[in-house]
């Protein structure tokens, strides 16, 4: 069967995500980006199809209106085998929940001295938001990188309530 990429774009309380797919008699969810993010995937505006993407713009509306806590799609995202199992692992992060970049590591199987190695492979997570790489702070509670900005993820933690708003 001939799997087609195809790309939408949506907007969102964090700027236009773009999201690209494989259509193969269903959609598989290969990229969710964030404006300005590095490593976002080009698109080419003929591959452009709102339609097949229904699913998951029904879900991310879901959940910007706090409906949904977990992502229920076919994902497919390009990487290491190292780093599927890294952004695999954030699937058991729970919503509204943080954990240390080294409980992560721990969790994984991987030493102190690999740390450095889990970040880099969160740094990577195609899947933003679906495969919750925010969710993952710093040992002292600081926020440290995050590919859509730090910014952003102080936005969803607070969003999913596990910070508390700050006053300005």
């Amino acid at each position: 069967m001939t799997r087609n990429t195809v790309h939408t774009t949506c907007a969102s309380p964090l700027g236009e995500l773009l999201l690209t797919g494989e259509e193969s008699g269903g959609l598989t969810l290969t990229s969710l980006s964030l404006p300005g993010q590095r490593g976002a995937p080009t698109v080419r505006a003929g591959d452009r199809d709102d339609r097949a993407f229904a699913e998951v713009l029904r879900q991310l509306d879901a959940y910007f209106a706090c409906r949904l806590t977990r992502f229920s799609l076919p994902l497919a995202a390009t990487g290491t085998p190292f780093q599927q199992r890294v952004w695999q692992a954030l699937e058991d992060i729970p919503y509204a929940t943080t954990t240390s970049y080294g409980e992560l590591a721990a969790h994984l199987g991987v030493p102190r001295d690999g740390i450095r190695t889990v970040g880099q492979a969160l740094g990577a997570n195609p899947l933003l938001l679906v495969r919750p790489c925010h969710r993952v702070i710093g040992t002292d509670g600081s926020m440290r990188g995050y590919a859509g900005g730090v910014e952003r993820k102080v936005w969803l933690l607070t969003h999913e309530g596990a910070l508390q708003p700050t006053l300005v």
